[in-house]
């Protein structure tokens, strides 16, 4: 039987083994002193939840139901560990959204999950960077053929990869005695990611057409930062007026709010559209209004205002323009910042783990910062975002790390959710006065997200 390794690290070298077949050589070393283990596949296996959501809308549409997807991988020396994911299909590629029921578009992307495992059984691997490096152009290419879909886009891809990676990181992690999150870093990769700080904000969203009324209870609630979601539905110009309105609401009720977390002492403004603005004309016209009622001053960041095709330069707009679903890989991100693109908002818990790693040191190379996005994921996978939100530089104008988590504002079951979490009385979970207390405890135990849930375990009881 051909089987494949996944050996190393950045900067492979493909070499032909003495066996004919296909090999790796790197030359970075590993997290550890030692060479890190070369661990053999031997069972995989998945499985998924269906989570019923109070419709969040975005992207001209809305979701009612998130799939939380289970990928199951054991080594051959009998440990195995549970990976977990949330699928976004509308964010991640809402054509395929569009031309398919819900459960036949999640159906896809879990097609697409699945085609990993089988890909990963019974082969090796000794780093999970390398595995995704791998396996990612097969399983994109198989996504390409069951969307029918040339030009789908690579975040469907890697969202579909998300518990894989997790599960792969999961394992690195306990064959390798790696105790926390910190020693899972590669080398490589841990300038992006060498901060520790003592709180990360919790930004709620805001879907289109909110009421302003509970963006300024979540305001009164300590939240001094909202993802606040534009590009409402309807022509360009429908969608202009409602924003403008929604803009100009939010501004007259929290404008005048006070905060410790910003050097101006003022509530910061997360405009997310979506990629709904089809011109930079139009979003000019946004932030003229914003100028106008004196709220420009107070815009912190304006995410994906324009489709990943566009390729105006936004470099000149007087506001952080941050790149999220168009940054699908390392290289798109850096493409975006050639665009003049000045933050980019980072998704372990969307993008995997590894890919997130690379973005956030390209990132920080370039002295462009970066924050945490949410896919509306459960509280395990807030988790997940939470050791790369409060391990990325500080944003600007603010003495924190920013991690957006909206999960406890749509899903319907949410508390019987947080009952999965293997920690769920840790310090750092919920949040306190619009921020997570991320302690020492925090540190210690990397938010409990490499310690396998008692719940999604009894999923796979029959095989474990």
């Amino acid at each position: 039987m051909n089987r494949r390794a996944f050996i190393g690290k950045t900067g492979a070298a493909l070499a032909l083994g003495t066996t004919g077949i296909p090999a790796f050589s790197f030359s970075t070393a590993g997290t550890m002193k030692q060479t890190p283990k070369n661990i053999q596949i031997a069972e995989v296996n998945s499985n998924f939840e269906r989570e019923l959501l109070t419709p969040y809308r975005f992207k001209g549409s809305a979701i009612s139901e998130a799939w939380q997807v289970l990928s199951y991988i054991k080594s051959g020396s009998g440990l195995h560990k549970i990976g977990i994911g949330t699928q976004g299909t509308l964010w991640s590629d809402q054509r395929v959204f569009f031309s398919h029921s819900v459960n036949g578009g999640n159906a896809l992307m879990y097609a697409m999950t699945e085609r990993a495992l089988q890909l990963l059984k019974g082969n090796s691997f000794t780093d999970p960077i390398t595995v995704l490096d791998e396996i990612f152009p097969e399983v994109y290419a198989y996504g390409q053929k069951i969307t029918g879909r040339p030009d789908l886009k690579k975040t469907f891809a890697l969202n579909a990869l998300v518990s894989v990676d997790n599960a792969l990181w999961m394992l690195y992690a306990a064959e390798n005695g790696m105790r926390n999150f910190d020693e899972m870093i590669p080398e490589a990769y841990r300038p992006g990611l060498s901060h520790k700080h003592d709180k990360v904000a919790s930004i709620p969203s805001f879907s289109v057409g909110a009421k302003v009324e509970d963006v300024k209870a979540a305001a009164e609630r300590g939240h001094f930062i909202m993802k606040l979601k534009t590009g409402s539905a309807g022509t360009q110009k429908e969608m202009l007026e409602k924003d403008i309105a929604f803009l100009t609401g939010v501004h007259k009720a929290i404008g005048h709010f006070e905060t410790p977390h910003t050097s101006n002492g003022k509530i910061p403004y997360y405009f997310d559209a979506n990629e709904r603005y089809e011109s930079k004309d139009t979003l000019e016209r946004f932030l003229d209004h914003a100028k106008k009622i004196g709220a420009f001053e107070q815009i912190a960041v304006i995410e994906e205002p324009f489709g990943e095709d566009n390729e105006t330069y936004v470099g000149d707009l007087g506001v952080r323009v941050a790149a999220d679903e168009s940054a699908h890989t390392v290289e798109d991100a850096l493409a975006r910042i050639e665009q003049g693109y000045s933050a980019i908002a980072v998704k372990a818990i969307a993008k995997t783990l590894s890919m997130t790693m690379k973005i956030a040191q390209a990132a920080y190379e370039k002295g462009v910062p970066c924050f945490c996005a949410d896919l509306t994921v459960n509280p395990i996978l807030v988790d997940w975002n939470k050791n790369v939100a409060a391990r990325l530089a500080p944003f600007p104008e603010m003495n924190l790390g920013l991690q957006e988590t909206n999960g406890h504002q749509y899903y319907k079951n949410w508390d019987r959710m947080l009952s999965y979490h293997p920690m769920a009385d840790g310090s750092w979970v919920k949040t306190h006065q619009g921020v997570y207390p991320t302690d020492a405890s925090f540190y210690a135990h990397s938010g409990g997200i490499l310690i396998n849930s008692p719940h999604y375990e009894s999923v796979f009881d029959e095989i474990v």
